[in-house]
């Protein structure tokens, strides 16, 4: 593992990824405080306030130098130059070298395959800037969308933890999926 910054936005082939922006509060609050995007997340619908905190430590994002460092970014579909959804990688383990990617699209633009362009560019981030060993993916099973997202990046499904956590007032269960940097340089080899 090497400690990382990222000093200019990542290309993909329709989406730039960027670092956060005091500007990009309207696009972050049309995301996270909807029950439909939150429904299987560890919070609920946020206010006002708590996107304006959610997005000030995400302007902060973008380096990975020490375990629980995160970086975060904003889905931008360059034209018409809209924020459409937010993808992170988390430092979870030094040790270990192990991290987590995360992504949330607003649901007026899922379905299109911009949940898993960015996060395969997450993934090039984790593997080959920062050299982690292991990238994990954890989705409730119910999320289907999501898990169907890391099954195209080429994730396994390692585990299905039945009702491991009580989240929102229910016992929900959660998938884990993963990929090892090996199994990262396999893949794009055939590319």
């Amino acid at each position: 593992m090497k400690e990382f910054e990222l000093t200019a936005p990542v290309e993909t082939d329709r989406l730039l990824l960027r670092p956060y922006e005091t500007t990009d509060f309207d696009a972050l609050f049309a995301m996270r405080s909807r029950d439909d995007v939150t429904r299987y997340l560890y919070w609920g619908a946020q206010s006002d306030a708590d996107v304006r905190a959610t997005l000030e430590r995400k302007i902060g994002s973008v380096a990975i130098r020490s375990e629980g460092d995160v970086i975060a970014l904003a889905i931008v579909l360059e034209a018409p130059n809209e924020v459409v959804g937010d993808v992170i990688l988390q430092l979870v383990s030094e040790q270990h070298e192990q991290g987590e990617i995360g992504f949330i699209v607003h649901p007026d633009h899922q379905g299109r395959g911009f949940a898993t362009e960015a996060a395969r560019a997450v993934l090039r981030l984790a593997f080959e800037d920062v050299e982690l060993h292991r990238v994990v993916g954890r989705v409730e099973p119910r999320n289907v969308g999501s898990a169907r997202v890391l099954e195209k990046l080429g994730m396994r499904r390692e585990a299905h933890l039945v009702e491991n956590e009580y989240v929102k007032g229910e016992w929900q269960s959660e998938l884990i999926y993963a990929m090892l940097a090996r199994e990262w340089r396999q893949a794009t080899s055939k590319l």
